[in-house]
């Protein structure tokens, strides 16, 4: 995998790659089925369905039929993934989830397109700004967030190959959104990734915000601070071992995320690692409970303090007070 191929993608963006990967996972699955809710064009999906007119179905604007028809379609033993906008999803069809895929356990591969602020202009009725914390309330499913292009494609083939039950995929970013692997790695279920081994905190991050993490990184260490920073890709179920090594060896634990501070990677590791959070400095970056503007995704990741710079300034003023 070379950088060239990795500049591509991260220009095409998660939604256009998402449709390319089912491309390359439809040649290699007969039992493959892909369903939008109205949404081919926009989740990159209209080369599959020309490539796989027999693979594909749109159900239209209708997110818990989405959700019924993909379960009996995974019942009868397709490999299924469907997709729409993260809060149509997570809130329109979340009792059809809770019941069809966490109750019967009906392993379907939710993608969900635009969580977080990567809808920009189209305001908060499209924003998935509180999806994770809905999701995982529900028993037996996954939760993923994949900080790019590349990480992406590893968790979709991890999940076309693996029986790993139902599960959620969380799509942030936009079509150049900074790219976090610069070179090829092996991606392991569960597994969080150690981005930079640094000695003076702990960053802990999940999706496409880690690109501006590194670029916060950067400026750290211009500033004689050298940050551990740990890609948490799989929010549930998490991998409390490892995790647990690295927070007891940390004074300062940051999180950041392009979610609401309730519920999200902070929710998650304050509930898991209580006890281990005693007598440790705690600072968490993330979106606030409430609606903000509309606007670009970049003045939308500065106004909320999610730019690399704001990242940057805030985690040095934390360390300095």
């Amino acid at each position: 995998m070379n950088n060239k191929i990795l500049s591509q993608w991260s220009r095409m963006g998660p939604r256009a790659m998402f449709g390319q990967f089912m491309i390359d996972i439809g040649k290699k699955n007969k039992d493959l089925m892909v369903i939008s809710a109205d949404l081919g064009r926009s989740s990159g999906l209209d080369r599959f369905k020309a490539a796989f007119p027999n693979k594909y179905l749109s159900v239209g604007i209708c997110e818990q039929n989405l959700i019924g028809i993909a379960s009996g379609l995974a019942r009868e033993g397709y490999k299924v993934f469907i997709t729409s906008f993260a809060p149509f999803l997570s809130m329109r069809a979340s009792e059809h989830i809770r019941m069809n895929l966490g109750y019967m356990k009906h392993p379907v591969n939710i993608v969900a397109l635009g969580s977080g602020l990567s809808m920009g202009f189209l305001g908060n009725s499209h924003f998935g700004l509180e999806d994770v914390s809905i999701m995982r309330t529900i028993p037996g499913l996954k939760i993923f967030s994949p900080a790019d292009s590349l990480e992406l494609k590893k968790i979709l083939f991890d999940l076309s190959n693996n029986k790993r039950g139902p599960s959620y995929v969380r799509l942030t970013g936009i079509p150049g959104s900074p790219i976090v692997y610069e070179k090829d790695y092996k991606y392991k279920f569960k597994k969080p990734n150690i981005l930079s081994n640094g000695k003076d905190c702990l960053i802990l991050s999940t999706g496409s915000v880690l690109g501006q993490v590194k670029v916060a990184s950067k400026l750290l260490k211009k500033s004689k601070i050298d940050p551990c920073i740990i890609n948490v890709h799989t929010l549930k179920p998490l991998n409390i071992p490892f995790l647990k090594k690295y927070i007891n060896n940390f004074k300062y634990i940051i999180t950041i995320e392009e979610h609401t501070i309730i519920g999200g990677l902070n929710s998650v590791l304050s509930q898991n690692f209580i006890s281990e959070f005693n007598n440790k400095k705690i600072f968490n970056i993330s979106l606030p409970d409430e609606f903000g503007p509309t606007g670009d995704y970049e003045y939308l990741l500065d106004y909320h303090g999610l730019s690399g710079k704001k990242i940057f300034r805030k985690i040095k003023n934390f360390l300095k007070n």
